[in-house]
């Protein structure tokens, strides 16, 4: 809470009798909420410490996606109305992005799941949660005759204490098998700077560079923490040697609409393109001695024209990045999402950090991280290779009971995997969901969970910023519906059903938070206060920070092997499933507010879209709003063009985020999802499914239909409504 409270008060705000009552939320009796119900009376009998029409802040995490980034949210009589970044949380200090913002519409969605529901005769029908926890005692309690090795947990990126009970959960079954999955992910650059640099997650300072050079990486929108980064970008835009950008990548992203410099290029041959800097920085006077023979081998034969015929890009603006480079010294190079996903994304991404290598970048721009003291509180990341592997145990039939959490395999699965045909070779299906996704209307038991606004936990972000942190999370007001129960809850219970002994005293997740910060005081440098002061601190600040030893750099550069891409005549184009700010991998298509925002680039609300170079609709046939079918070997899908310069010829994107058949009025039956037709291609050293190497062929349909975006025209039809000068211009003019 933020603000000066008298501390009997604020005591009474955390709870009586074992059970969490907040300050923002106690509501007086004369409001109810029952079955979607609400009589709004006046606020005639507030409590002492809350003033009708006065607003009280409390700090939390936000789980729009897994940056992890700290908020306040704005209470007034019992209700939470607005989100904002927490000023003191390392990771995004103070702000939030659209999708923070929008967390409000998911606590507050019609379409969420308020009672528990379990199939009968082929339906989910409502049922009590006395009769669902019957259920679960039945198959997993310990009287139950469990098979432990066929007992799973699949999940999105989990941390902290959540990740904790999930592993307690498997202990206690006697199983292992926890699927963690992300579409949108940095799975591969977290491989290579482990195996470069003995570091997973290095620090990334764009703050301190004067240069950077990304090939993909859409740090502003999606790549691993962006409102982090998008702070960092604001110091590096607006210091005295203002920084560069060059963004090198196939399709334009948010972060590519901001570069100095866009370069399209041909999707598959970022990798050559690096080798093809490191020859040229090289050949003029860069010291390559930490390279092995080996690699300078490689790099040798990977001259400007080779390079240039390789990736589609002029020889002399290989040169003029290349000069960029050498020139602007500290710079970062970085690697995102269209790099990782290819069927070389490995071998791409280690060619891309040999240019930080060579540049001097490793201990300057990239510098070393924290090594977490907690082990089992850090974040087990998801990627895709998990569920590759899931689909596959699935065919095998394989697994008797499978835990659903925060992940939606059925809707990211492409049809090639037939995840959807086989997913009821898993006899037990239990999904603990709050919205109905099309993994939820296909499990047995369906467990209603609070949303993270009513919600307790504690997330440890996979990226750490400056400083180390346990983030909080916690309720910022009653639970809307009274059937909906917290993760937390639902574990203990859980747990309670396998060792009542170690887990009956928890009454909740409450009671066992409560018990975790009593025992973790002493490991934070914190012994020095009182159990609440302790437990008042973390909740005021929304987090606990943590000293940890700073990891030493082993440079291992890899040797990269990397290919030209090959031609296929019959499906001549790259299917480029672009993720976005916004409904992100589709989890937030079911938010009104994130429909209606425009696509940073093409400007489209509510809708799928296949953007294409003008110059390739041309040799097709293909006008501006023409419905084409788009295909790979693994299905198609039909869907309006949208003609744009920003994309190589040789590329088709259709971004994520719609095309679900479930998951509520807003999201069900609009638009389509791409990752339906993608080839199960795998990377070869990570076994990551390469999302970018999906090959399609594309026919025009006969249909027409309108497209509907903010704003009219791309173009200023030779007006210069909107002039532009060189940043030199700009410095000497002082922009008059």
């Amino acid at each position: 809470m933020i603000g000066k409270m008298k501390r009997r008060d604020f005591l009474k705000a955390l709870g009586l009798g074992g059970t969490a009552t907040l300050a923002g939320c106690d509501l007086p009796t004369t409001v109810t909420l029952e079955e979607g119900k609400e009589d709004v009376i006046s606020y005639l009998l507030p409590e002492e410490y809350a003033i009708p029409g006065i607003a009280v802040w409390y700090a939390s995490t936000c789980t729009q996606c897994t940056a992890g980034c700290g908020i306040h949210g704005r209470v007034r009589e019992g209700r939470v109305l607005k989100i904002e970044g927490n000023p003191d949380a390392p990771i995004n200090a103070g702000k939030t992005c659209q999708m923070g913002q929008a967390g409000l519409q998911g606590h507050y969605n019609p379409d969420r799941i308020t009672t528990p529901m379990v199939r009968e005769g082929g339906k989910l029908v409502p049922t009590t949660w006395e009769k669902a926890q019957a259920l679960l005692n039945e198959k997993l309690g310990a009287k139950s005759s469990l098979n432990a090795d066929r007992v799973a947990w699949f999940t999105g990126t989990l941390s902290g204490h959540q990740r904790a009970l999930v592993v307690n959960h498997l202990d206690a079954v006697g199983s292992k098998q926890h699927f963690a999955h992300e579409i949108v992910n940095a799975s591969v650059w977290q491989a290579v700077c482990r195996d470069m640099l003995d570091d997973p997650m290095p620090r990334i300072r764009l703050d301190k560079a004067k240069l950077i050079l990304s090939f993909g990486a859409d740090f502003l929108a999606t790549w691993i923490s962006p409102v982090h980064f998008a702070g960092q970008y604001s110091k590096f835009r607006t210091a005295a040697d203002r920084g560069a950008l060059i963004q090198v990548e196939s399709k334009m992203s948010m972060t590519g609409g901001s570069a100095d410099l866009w370069v399209a290029i041909r999707p598959g041959t970022e990798g050559a393109l690096a080798l093809g800097l490191a020859n040229y920085l090289v050949a003029n006077g860069v010291n390559a001695s930490a390279l092995s023979a080996e690699v300078r081998d490689k790099i040798a034969a990977h001259d400007l024209q080779k390079v240039a015929s390789i990736t589609g890009i002029a020889s002399a603006q290989i040169e003029r990045i290349g000069k960029a480079l050498k020139g602007r010294n500290p710079s970062v190079v970085l690697a995102g999402a269209s790099v990782e996903g290819q069927a070389q994304g490995y071998e791409a991404v280690a060619a891309i950090m040999l240019l930080n290598v060579l540049l001097g970048n490793i201990g300057t721009t990239i510098e070393p991280s924290g090594k977490f003291p907690f082990p089992q509180l850090e974040a087990k990341s998801g990627g895709t290779r998990d569920l590759l592997a899931f689909a596959q145990a699935v065919q095998q039939k394989q697994l008797d009971v499978v835990f659903f959490y925060g992940a939606n395999p059925l809707y990211s699965a492409p049809v090639a995997l037939k995840l959807d045909e086989q997913i009821n070779n898993i006899p037990f299906k239990v999904a603990l969901a709050q919205f109905p996704d099309e993994t939820a209307m296909h499990a047995d038991l369906v467990l209603p969970v609070s949303s993270y606004l009513e919600d307790w936990g504690t997330h440890v972000a996979a990226y750490q910023a400056e400083q180390n942190q346990i983030s909080v999370q916690q309720p910022l007001m009653q639970k809307l519906y009274a059937e909906t129960r917290g993760f937390g809850d639902v574990m203990v219970s859980l747990l309670a059903m396998r060792n009542a002994a170690q887990w009956g005293a928890f009454a909740d997740s409450y009671g066992y938070m409560k018990n975790v910060f009593t025992n973790m005081k002493a490991n934070v440098g914190a012994a020095a206060l009182s159990n609440d002061e302790f437990w008042n601190n973390s909740l005021q600040t929304g987090m606990v920070k943590v000293d940890a030893p700073v990891r030493k750099h082993t440079l291992k550069p890899v040797v990269p092997n990397v290919a030209a891409n090959s031609t296929d005549v019959a499906f001549p184009f790259y299917l480029v499933p672009s993720p976005r700010m916004g409904l992100f991998d589709g989890r937030h298509a079911n938010l009104p507010w994130l429909q209606e925002s425009p696509d940073q680039i093409a400007k489209v609300v509510w809708d799928s879209w296949a953007e294409m170079h003008p110059s390739t609709a041309d040799k097709l046939g293909i006008a501006h709003g023409d419905v084409i079918k788009v295909e790979s070997e693994h299905g198609a899908l039909e869907v309006k063009a949208y003609l744009v310069k920003a994309i190589h010829p040789d590329a088709i994107s259709i971004p994520l985020g719609q095309g679900h058949t479930e998951y509520g009025r807003y999201a069900k039956d609009r638009g389509v999802n791409p990752l339906k037709i993608l080839k199960p291609i795998t990377d070869a050293k990570t076994g990551e499914l390469a999302m970018y190497a999906t090959r399609v062929k594309v026919s025009k349909t006969g249909k027409q239909d309108v497209i509907i975006r903010l704003g009219h025209s791309d173009t200023q039809h030779g007006r210069r409504l909107v002039r532009t000068v060189s940043v030199d211009v700009l410095k000497r003019t002082k922009g008059a």
